[in-house]
């Protein structure tokens, strides 16, 4: 692809300092870049690397020191360069159709738009919509729906009755709508509880490979996954969870049934979060947290079990120095003793 920086400008709705008819032909890093492409600076600590950069054009968020270079200046480098990488590199997946080596059911309804790849089972009353990609080894359970232009790679299962929104990405291995962890007297009978909710994923939620998300309990109930959350690699979301909008959560989080997450919630990787809690408004949670009770809106915690973030670095802070506290506080309790033997040999 072959585009001037005066179109990239406008794509991204940047400002130019340099010149506008420079053709820029591929999106490089900073150290690699050449004469016909375009790169990004993101930190302030890489600023001191522009001047050697070779790029025809850089992506930066203020008018910066660099004699000779083409800049391009806009809000969020690094969003404009999600941007232009979705621009020049859309995604090709190299086959159109429904493949006659699917199988549908009598019942689902697959729009001639979609791309139904060969070893798709769709079940019956399944919806598929236009624009959307199923990848070899799909399978959507019976009256399942998936949205308008949503993406479905090799091997995702979608359990029957669930619902995917518009523009949802679901990457090798996830697991939608399988059953909750749900016995009676475990431990002893392990009675199981049937499980008769759904899942609702709503439009532009991202999920990482091997995820599982379980379904409600109870029919009519759902877990439920908020619009535009993404999610990572290796993450177990429990039954009757719901994940506000805009949440991040990171790989190997596992979250216990019937918690409650706000929106814009950003969860470190390998947090451990109980069940039956409830996590407000953009609070974030550090990598290895272990989350036991409410978390009011706004708050960053961190720790197992979980503290504030600051009282946490103030734990942390006396870590290394536990074994020498712990000799001073043996050598106090010896002098005390000590002292204590003394007064006691005095007459009274």
């Amino acid at each position: 692809m072959q585009k001037t920086l005066r179109d990239i400008a406008e794509f991204l709705g940047g400002r130019i300092i340099g010149k506008e008819d420079v053709i820029i032909e591929n999106i490089r890093p900073l150290d690699k870049a050449g004469s016909s492409d375009i790169t990004f600076i993101a930190s302030r600590k890489h600023q001191k690397r522009l001047a050697e950069t070779k790029a025809a054009a850089v992506i930066v968020n203020a008018p910066l020191p660099a004699s000779g270079k083409n800049l391009l200046i806009v809000a969020d480098p690094y969003a404009a360069f999600g941007k232009l990488m979705a621009l020049y590199y859309p995604p090709n997946h190299g086959y159109e159709g429904i493949s006659k080596d699917a199988v549908i059911e009598e019942g689902a309804v697959v729009s001639s738009g979609a791309t139904v790849f060969p070893g798709v089972y769709i079940g019956r009353g399944a919806k598929i919509a236009r624009g959307v990609v199923l990848y070899p080894g799909v399978f959507i359970g019976r009256d399942s729906v998936v949205g308008e232009d949503s993406l479905l790679y090799a091997n995702v299962s979608v359990y029957h009755e669930c619902i995917i929104g518009k523009r949802v990405i679901l990457h090798s291995g996830v697991v939608v709508g399988s059953d909750g962890f749900g016995f009676a007297a475990p431990g002893a009978g392990n009675i199981k509880i049937p499980q008769t909710g759904f899942v609702q994923i709503d439009d532009d939620v991202e999920i990482g490979a091997n995820t599982t998300i379980d379904r409600a309990t109870i029919s009519q109930e759902k877990t439920w996954i908020g619009r535009n959350v993404k999610i990572d690699n290796l993450v177990q979301i429990a039954h009757n969870i719901v994940i506000g909008e805009n949440s991040i959560i990171t790989a190997q989080v596992g979250i216990a049934g019937s918690t409650r997450l706000g929106k814009s919630v950003i969860i470190g990787g390998q947090a451990a979060i109980a069940g039956h809690i409830n996590i407000g408004d953009y609070v974030m949670i550090a990598a290895g947290s272990g989350i036991h009770r409410d978390i009011n809106s706004g708050q960053v915690v961190a720790g197992s079990p979980q503290l504030p973030h600051r009282q946490w670095l103030k734990v942390e802070a006396c870590r290394n120095k536990l074994p020498e506290m712990r000799t001073t506080l043996a050598e106090l309790k010896r002098k005390v003793e000590l002292l204590q033997e003394q007064l006691n040999k005095k007459p009274k």
